[in-house]
């Protein structure tokens, strides 16, 4: 992107790095690949060597698959000790924090998908923070790249408390002690995050607070390395104390729990989020972080061949875009077609910009905008504008649908054309995503984000955390008169969407992936692979991916689509698609996305699988 800072590290880099990474902790005898040119969320330039395979882990108590193995763990120590799928999801989404701290934080945002097995409902809940009150929308919106204006209300560590509350067992303070520990004590670091750090060693440097824990003595740490950081487990350990502190004085759990969510949001660490914030000519006050509150809700949902898909609604983008590409399949006969058709990629390829410009014309903050979400739903929506895939040839990106035509009850208020001006460029994304089940059968998907790689790169005081630059262009519209352009109080989009996937009732899928603007298209790809291709988890996991990447955004109709290609896509596909007319890049083996997922088949054995791409693992028992 031409606009991007050269000391702005993106999603793109921050894979390369992840990649290289994993190289150098690759087993004897598995099978190895190079990457190659970059990806929507892998490496700009440079190659280097992946794991190409993982085990499918049963989990037939349960257990927990993760971006990071000591997270996965954490985990599924949580669910031996009698936790559920919440504390499981609430330790390991903390430790992902200490070990992977680029893409994850209690500073950041983020979504959960849960099935409470007791009941069979599906919920979804919502921990993304808005734009502080003081934020002036009319500024340079290279400033919310980085630093202390590109923030929104960290709505992450909320999120930890609200799935303890509603679904835990375990006090909090068992649940934060593994993440207090590797963050006191150290723990290795692994090579890819020690690269990231080099990356992202000269904005890193301008943050004197970040720098003293991401560049002692004024350098990156080395790969493993022993890696702490010390004011992140005081703050873990504040927050634990906090809610034991309660317990003591007669408390019960939810009101003890409510005491750390207090300590977090109104207590010593909003304090000094609010003063350091003032003190670097930031806009968050205290006042914003009181007002803060996560949100439970009903996840948007579709039928897709049988089984009941559920996905984060908005301000997730993604759990639309999910459901209308499956709507625009669900018309193919996929799974009569060969798995080497290019017929079969091109349909994925074309239900994919048909749903971009539909979800790009229309998300936004409903607090701030109404969005045809029934429309957008709609299979007569989708059966409308399937129209418009051709099965002999590409497509142009089009002009998002009439979706507000398809509600049973058309919106009273029209929506207004947007003027086409300002910053055209989008923002990369980091974020992380883990799954877990429990021995009730209770099953919970996560996906969080700090934003674009390191957030703001700015850790907010003496807490040892980075805050997200959630309202970077990307996550918020480039166009004046959007409604998803930035305002006070508005919660930008976010592309995580973990998904739940039932069969009659019972639990078919629980997954999600990281990516940004790929993880629609990534986890698109995955749920066709098992549902319409029969592949066990593992498999269609690895199987060969692509992702659509927009000139100069998705949200303007017309713009430029390439497709990047893992280069494992058979050659005979790619001059197919090619002679339809798509423009095709072949990027990485293993280049795009992330899935963290568990399989139940119809007799209610679990499996799961973890993606080599990044350092995903899972583990059960």
């Amino acid at each position: 992107m031409s606009d991007t800072p050269p000391s702005f590290l993106d999603r793109r880099e921050m894979l390369a790095a992840g990649l290289a990474g994993m190289a150098l902790s690759t087993l004897p005898g598995h099978a190895l690949a190079q990457s190659g040119a970059r990806a929507p969320d892998a490496p700009r330039t440079g190659s280097a060597s992946v794991a190409a395979h993982r085990v499918e882990v049963p989990m037939p108590h349960g257990g927990v698959t993760a971006g990071h193995p000591l997270a996965a763990m954490a985990g599924t120590r949580m669910l031996m000790q009698g936790g559920t799928a919440a504390d499981a999801v609430v330790a390991a989404m903390a430790v992902m924090n200490v070990v992977e701290p680029w893409a994850s934080s209690a500073g950041g945002n983020g979504f959960a998908t849960c099935l409470d097995r007791k009941t069979g409902k599906v919920q979804s809940l919502a921990f993304t923070g808005g734009a502080p009150r003081l934020l002036d929308p009319d500024g340079d919106p290279k400033a919310l790249d980085h630093g202390p204006k590109a923030l929104t209300v960290p709505g992450a560590f909320g999120g930890w408390i609200a799935l303890a509350r509603r679904f835990g067992k375990l006090p909090l303070s068992t649940l934060l002690e593994p993440a207090i520990g590797y963050a006191r004590d150290g723990h290795p670091l692994d090579a890819s995050i020690a690269m990231f750090i080099t990356r992202a060693q000269k904005t890193l440097s301008l943050y004197p607070t970040s720098a003293a824990i991401f560049l002692p003595g004024g350098q990156p740490p080395a790969p493993r390395s022993i890696f702490r950081n010390p004011d992140l487990a005081r703050s873990f350990q504040a927050l634990a104390d906090a809610e034991s502190q309660a317990l003591k004085g007669g408390a019960d759990r939810d009101r003890a729990l409510q005491a750390a969510h207090d300590y977090f949001y109104t207590g010593p660490i909003a304090q000094e989020f609010a003063r350091f914030s003032t003190q670097t000519g930031g806009w968050l006050r205290l006042d914003d972080l009181r007002a803060y509150q996560p949100r439970w809700d009903d996840p948007v949902t579709t039928n897709y061949r049988g089984l009941d898909v559920y996905c984060s609604p908005l301000t997730s983008r993604t759990g639309l875009e999910l459901c209308e590409q499956l709507n625009l399949v669900e018309g193919f006969d996929l799974a009569a077609l060969p798995a080497d058709d290019p017929l079969f990629t091109h349909y994925l390829i074309e239900a994919i910009k048909v749903a971009k410009a539909d979800v790009y014309k229309y998300a936004a903050d409903p607090k701030f905008a109404q969005t045809p979400v029934e429309g957008l739903l709609s299979k007569r929506f989708a059966a409308e504008r399937r129209k418009l895939i051709d099965a002999a040839r590409a497509g142009l990106y089009p002009e998002g649908g009439n979706a507000a035509a398809f509600e049973r009850a058309a919106l009273e208020r029209a929506r207004q054309d947007f003027a086409h001006q300002g910053d055209d460029h989008t923002r990369g994304g980091d974020t992380t995503s883990l799954s877990a089940v429990d021995a009730d059968g209770n099953a919970i998907a996560v996906t969080t984000t700090v934003g674009g790689g390191f957030g703001t790169f700015l850790v907010m005081g003496n807490t040892g955390m980075l805050f997200n630059n959630g309202l970077r262009l990307g996550s918020s519209a480039p166009y004046a008169g959007h409604p998803n352009k930035v305002a006070p109080g508005k919660v930008a989009l976010l592309g995580n969407g973990p998904t739940i996937v039932l069969d009659k009732g019972r639990l078919k899928l629980v997954f999600g992936s990281p990516g940004g603007e790929t993880i629609g298209q990534t986890q698109f790809q995955f749920l066709v692979n098992v549902v319409d291709r029969g592949l066990p988890i593992q498999a269609a996991i690895e199987a060969p991916r692509f992702a659509l990447d927009a000139d100069p955004n998705f949200y303007r109709p017309g713009a430029a689509i390439t497709v990047q290609a893992e280069r494992r896509v058979p050659d005979a596909t790619i001059q197919r698609l090619t002679a339809m007319g798509h423009k095709i890049e072949l990027v990485g083996p293993y280049a795009i996305g992330s899935v963290q997922g568990i399989l139940a088949d119809a007799s209610g054995a679990r499996m799961a699988g973890a993606d080599p791409r990044r350092m995903g693992y899972a583990v059960g028992y």
